[in-house]
Parts: C-alpha cells; sequence; structure tokens
C-alpha cells in the first residue's frame, strides 16, 4: 500500500506549493466549525479522493473537506481511508511550513496503515500495522523509525505543544514535569517528532478530528509509541458517531506507564 499511496502523496503536495507560492491564490473560506479553508485544501482533496478511488475501488474514504455519510453507513464501514488532505491549514496560511497531508486506511477502528507527507521538505513517513515505520527522503532513501525510550520522571523531557492550541490544563501537566524543554511545531509533525524519538510526550486537551491523527497514530504506533485517551488511556479509535476526537496523550516508548496515572490524578 505505500508503494500505491507515496505518488498520491507527491502529487497532491505539488498541488498545494503551487497554491503555497502565490498568497493571492489562497482563496481562504472560514467554514461552518471557525476553520479556514483553502483553494490548497480543496485541491488537494480532489486529488487524493479521486487516487484513492481508483486504486482501491470499493474502499470508501472519509475526508474532512468532503461531505460526510451518515454513521448509519458509515457503521458498516470494515475498511475506509481517512484523509486530511492539508493537515495544518493554519500553518500554511502563516507560511511556515508546518503542514502535512494525512492518509489513514483504517480496518474496524484501528488505523493499520498511516502516510504522513510534508510538503515542503518532500519527507514522507509511512508505517503498515506489523511491519514497522519509516521516514523516507525525497531521493526515496528509506529510514526506520523508533521512538525513544524514556520515563516521566526524567529531567529535561522534551514535550510537544502546538503552535495554535495551547490550554490551561495542557499548562499544568506540563508543570509537573521535571525541567521540561518544549518543542512547538504544527500539524501530525507534532507525532512524527516523537515517532522518530526526537521528542517524548504530547499531551492534547483541546479538539482535534479523526483525520488529524489516525496516519500518524499508526505511525507512532510502529514506532513504539502511542496515543492514549486522556479519560482510560485506552488507544484512540475510529469511525465513532462523532468524528470529534476525545483529549488524547501521544508518547514515545514509556517505561513507567503507572507515573502516566498518577501525574493525571494530580490535576
Amino acid at each position: 500500500m505505500t508503494d500505491k499511496i507515496l505518488p498520491v502523496l507527491i502529487e497532491a503536495s505539488k498541488a498545494i506549493l503551487d497554491i503555497y507560492a502565490d498568497e493571492g491564490r489562497f482563496n481562504t473560506e472560514i467554514k461552518g466549525d471557525n476553520s479556514p479553508l483553502t483553494e490548497a485544501d480543496k485541491r488537494s482533496n480532489g486529488i487524493i479522493c479521486e487516487a484513492l478511488a481508483d486504486l482501491f475501488p470499493g474502499i470508501p474514504v472519509i475526508s474532512e473537506e468532503s461531505k460526510q455519510a451518515a454513521y448509519e453507513e458509515r457503521a458498516g464501514y470494515d475498511q475506509f481511508f481517512l484523509v486530511d488532505p492539508l493537515d495544518g491549514t493554519k500553518e500554511f496560511i502563516k507560511r511556515n511550513g508546518e503542514f502535512t497531508i494525512n492518509i489513514a486506511y483504517v480496518e474496524g477502528h484501528h488505523p493499520v496503515g498511516g502516510f504522513v507527507y510534508v510538503p515542503c521538505t518532500g519527507m514522507a513517513y509511512m508505517a503498515e500495522y506489523g511491519k514497522g515505520a519509516y521516514s523516507i527522503t525525497p531521493e526515496g532513501v528509506r529510514t526506520l523509525l523508533k521512538s525513544q525510550r524514556f520515563s516521566l520522571l526524567d529531567n529535561g523531557l522534551k514535550v510537544v505543544a502546538s503552535r495554535s492550541h495551547r490550554d490551561p490544563m495542557t499548562e499544568k501537566i506540563i508543570s509537573l514535569l521535571d525541567a521540561p524543554e518544549i518543542v512547538a511545531t504544527g500539524s501530525s509533525l507534532k507525532f512524527l517528532l516523537i515517532a522518530e524519538g526526537k521528542a517524548n510526550f504530547y499531551p492534547r486537551l483541546a479538539p482535534t478530528m479523526e483525520w488529524d491523527t489516525a496516519a500518524a497514530q499508526c505511525v507512532l504506533e510502529e514506532s513504539g509509541g502511542s496515543i492514549l485517551r486522556f479519560d482510560d488511556l485506552l488507544p484512540l479509535v475510529y469511525n465513532k458517531p462523532d468524528l470529534l476526537n476525545p483529549h488524547f496523550i501521544a508518547a514515545g516508548a514509556m517505561l513507567d506507564p503507572e507515573e502516566l496515572v498518577s501525574l493525571l490524578e494530580r490535576l
């Protein structure tokens, strides 16, 4: 699946970067949920949805920028793609390069394929269940991803925080750690930093949607990390009646999960 989807991501990336080069073509709109939508989101969505329909006929696609099927229909999906054609639209508009393209392949309620592309660097991050996670350079060089082993009691943990979304509860969690170092970035790049071993911990207590996390979840899990619900510390699941994610914590290879329980009890 990786070899089929990578060319799709590259094509969508070219369309995004074509618009990114000319701010006058952004044509930014504000959607009903008060989030921005640009011409790049639309172009990328069209390319990806058409390609997936051709490559994998009969497998439904749930995309942020397409009309959602009613849950009564979605509930019957045994397998489907979950797509964010431009994750980090706010970062795109800010022109800081911190945006990605996310495609997840989900069986049942769990992502078993994760395919993330970073248009501004040409780097791809790919994972399939049981086969490990890899980064792929524009030249095609593949590197196995391994998240870093760490303890929550360690000094100087690298904690990922969003550039655009910070809240008091997240700040409180960070304050309970021992001299953490904050790493700020946008979009699903936050999960990729953990999968690469460049960061350890990412608490997210602000709204996200299923298409924001599914692809990166597969990459992170295959690298040895996890994305766990804040309320019960079980992995995020997908194709729920409401496509809004619960609050969660993403982490690398945590050696002391009992400390996570203790930390959350102190909030």
